[in-house]
């Protein structure tokens, strides 16, 4: 992959954004537009169900979050500002030190993310990980797994 298109797959902070529920040509995107379409109308059989499979009680609750999922319109967060975080210190940052990725900057790790604390150890360790094995082999890694699990690396 050529380092333009890793620009183009990874977020400053080293997220996977076409792993991300908002990106508008994500993996989330076109899986659930096409789940959409797989269930159709789906709603009567829903409601029959739910009287011997009560799950099937919280179908709207499902098929309401399944039309956010089908509505991603982010173009990245080189490109915006971050949907998933609108608070996200990183994307004015990144910018103002003239770096493609938070590793890359003499102050990594720093205060300015906005990260809430799980988010802050994820993007520690995303960066860390990039820095240690380089960016294209992070970028190959980031695309074997869900954006979205606790660890980062290898399983």
């Amino acid at each position: 992959m050529k380092y333009e298109e890793i620009l183009e797959v990874l977020a400053p902070c080293c997220s996977n954004c076409r792993k991300c529920i908002f990106y508008s040509n994500g993996e989330i995107l076109n899986h659930s537009v096409k789940l959409k379409e797989l269930l159709g109308s789906f709603d009567n059989y829903a409601e029959r169900f739910s009287k011997f499979l009560p799950v099937f009680k919280n179908y709207p609750q499902f098929k309401e979050l399944l039309e956010l999922f089908t509505q991603a319109d982010c173009d990245g967060c080189r490109n915006q500002t971050c949907a998933v975080y609108p608070d996200c210190g990183v994307v004015d940052c990144y910018r103002s030190k003239g770096v493609d990725f938070c590793f890359e900057c003499d102050e990594f790790p720093c205060e300015k993310t906005n990260f809430d604390t799980d988010l802050k150890r994820r993007w520690i360790l995303m960066n860390t990980r990039a820095k240690e094995i380089g960016i294209e082999a992070y970028c190959n890694e980031s695309m074997k797994f869900p954006r979205y699990r606790y660890n980062v690396g290898p399983e």
